[in-house]
């Protein structure tokens, strides 16, 4: 085990997220139930958290980025996302949890995937 040196965001969808989502079907798939969708959550590394005022000032620095790549899942190009974006809205959309630590049960070496340039 490896202690990493990152906290991190445990995010799952809300009913607000999921009506949205659900909306963006097609024929071929059927609308999914919030636990559907909540069955699969991601999770976001961050900078350490040492105080609550790091969590809040980590959430309020990511949010955007988390929020784009929740969405893009549903909507790749972004034609149908909501145009303003905000904390509160992505806090109404998604429950977010801080995980304070990160432990890297493997012995591999990690592997780093860029999603962005």
């Amino acid at each position: 085990m490896k202690l990493i040196n990152r906290s991190g965001f445990a995010v799952l969808p809300r009913q607000s997220f999921a009506d949205w989502a659900n909306q963006q079907q097609d024929e071929l798939n059927q609308p999914m139930t919030l636990e559907e969708h909540r069955a699969e959550g991601n999770v976001y590394l961050t900078e350490e958290f040492q105080s609550e005022a790091d969590v809040s000032r980590q959430l309020k620095l990511h949010y955007e980025k988390i929020f784009a790549n929740e969405l893009a899942a549903w909507d790749e190009f972004g034609d149908h996302w909501p145009q303003e974006r905000t904390l509160d809205m992505f806090l109404e959309w998604f429950e977010v949890m801080p995980q304070v630590m990160a432990v890297d049960l493997l012995q591999a070496p990690l592997m780093l995937a860029p999603l962005e340039d």
